[in-house]
């Protein structure tokens, strides 16, 4: 078993750009973006390095270590077996352990992998190549999907794991495409191909094109050992003509390197450039995305042929970038990882029944790690998730964490120990708990009302011997886990 997955680097600058946002409030808005969750050790990291060169240790995950997420994963042996091993052994043998591993481990790894960058970036791809986690088709793949797809390819060429994608068992079980034959093509597959991983619906594709993107990629299959393989007997070598993309009539046999063809000029399209480019300033910037900010990210597309690596710089280089503060909102997943992050929640000694806790917990709010039932993956925009069951949901959670309640084999650090020392006053209690807890002073409303709570003024007097602190001061930490402030990303 290897210790972690295989990271493609990408291009990496002779040195870093000084850039003009070294504030602590640009530095905070910078880890709210590209992590799950600002950390007193993010936040202390990001001003000693300085931003830029943050962003590019971020951006070189192979030289950032993450040993201690690498042992935890060595506890879910299903997660590192191969798709072929688990398919030739049979659905009675691993039923859906390697696929909730997956779900685990991914949460584990957002919260608390040294690579944040990475892993918020491999959240995007696998929301825009989805192949939902856990679903019955791919109980013996998706982890090896999560490995060798996905992860191996997120800070390389979107091109590579376009291929790897459409070429794997998950993708190919999960859209039908390894059922699709020339006599008896699935469209399955060539329509979600155009219309969620590459183009877009809107790019005007006819349902001709969406047919003839069928009934190229025949022949992309599973073996009845469980292998993804090209077979030649099943793929359709007619002459067709895909959105302006020509491919000639041809043999069979050669039907595999005209499909990888057609795959990589998807990739590199404008349109699949702007679209991909739209996902991840969704991500990083915006619900809706500077169309400035779109434009500079498809050319840098254009220009290094899909390269993950050169586009994310463009984003981060940006103005619209760092003028984006508080235009994005925390969504369900993501409060749960940052609020465990904040709180410095420390993993389980052995085993993995507190993740595994986590990981349902996540999953009742709706919003467990790649587990959106449709193809077209998670929302990421404010209206998807913003309900009132919702927020109740994530306050009951931030009592638990914050008073250590549950899950039990989570390593809580108790609420008197976040503070170095219990400040002299209250208003400055509350300061300081909202800077620990969400980066910053809490607003005059948000400090009024916790204060309110303690019924306590801003200047009266405390200290750690008050009984009230001593015996309460976790209901404080979690109302201001509460707070509009924590739910900023």
């Amino acid at each position: 078993m290897p210790t972690s997955p295989v990271v493609s680097r990408g291009s990496r600058r002779a040195a870093p750009t000084p850039f003009a946002h070294e504030s602590a409030a640009a530095q905070l808005h910078l880890l709210r973006r590209a992590t799950w969750g600002p950390t007193p050790a993010a936040l202390a990291e990001v001003a000693r390095l300085g931003t830029a060169a943050w962003i590019d240790r971020q951006l070189n995950p192979g030289t950032v270590d993450d040993g201690a997420v690498d042992a935890f994963a060595g506890r879910m042996p299903f997660y590192w077996r191969s798709a072929a091993d688990l398919i030739s052994g049979g659905y009675a043998a691993t039923g859906w352990n390697a696929m909730l591993a997956t779900g685990r481990l991914t949460l584990a790894r957002q919260i608390w992998s040294e690579r944040q960058l990475f892993e918020v970036v491999v959240d995007v791809f696998n929301n825009v190549l989805n192949v939902t986690n856990p679903s019955s088709e791919v109980w013996g793949c998706r982890q090896d999907y999560d490995r060798n797809v996905v992860r191996r390819h997120a800070f390389g060429g979107f091109g590579d794991m376009l291929v790897a994608s459409a070429r794997h068992q998950a993708m190919l079980i999960y859209l039908d495409n390894a059922s699709s034959t020339a006599q008896h093509p699935n469209e399955n597959y060539g329509r979600e191909l155009m219309e969620l991983h590459t183009l877009g619906v809107e790019a005007g594709y006819s349902e001709e094109d969406v047919k003839n993107s069928a009934r190229l990629l025949t022949g992309l299959t599973i073996d009845a050992r469980g292998n993804a393989v090209f077979d030649a007997n099943r793929h359709d070598g007619g002459g067709r003509t895909i959105f302006g993309f020509v491919v000639p009539p041809h043999a069979p046999a050669d039907g595999g390197g005209w499909i990888d063809a057609y795959l990589r000029w998807l990739a590199v399209h404008p349109l699949t450039a702007r679209r991909i480019s739209l996902k991840l300033a969704t991500r990083f910037v915006s619900d809706t995305p500077p169309a400035t900010l779109l434009d500079a990210m498809t050319r840098t597309w254009l220009q290094t042929g899909g390269q993950i690596v050169p586009v994310l710089r463009a984003l981060f280089d940006s103005a619209e970038f760092w003028a984006s503060a508080g235009q994005k909102v925390r969504t369900p997943q993501e409060d749960y990882v940052a609020t465990l992050r904040t709180l410095g929640t420390r993993m389980e000694t052995s085993g993995v029944e507190g993740i595994t806790k986590i990981f349902w917990h996540v999953l009742d709010q709706g919003h467990a790690p790649m587990g959106w039932a449709a193809p077209n993956g998670y929302p990421d925009v404010a209206a998807a998730w913003t309900s009132p069951s919702g927020t109740l949901n994530r306050w009951n959670r931030h009592m638990d964490f914050a008073a250590g309640w549950y899950p039990p084999e989570l390593q809580f650090t108790p609420a008197l120990q976040l503070l170095p020392s219990i400040p002299s006053t209250w208003g400055a209690l509350v300061d300081a708990l909202g800077v620990r807890i969400t980066g910053q002073k809490p607003t005059a409303d948000e400090k009024a009302g916790l204060l309110l709570y303690a019924g306590r003024s801003e200047g009266q007097a405390c200290s750690a011997n008050d009984p009230w602190i001593r015996n309460n001061l976790q209901y404080l930490v979690a109302l201001t886990l509460d707070s509009p402030t924590f739910t900023i990303r």
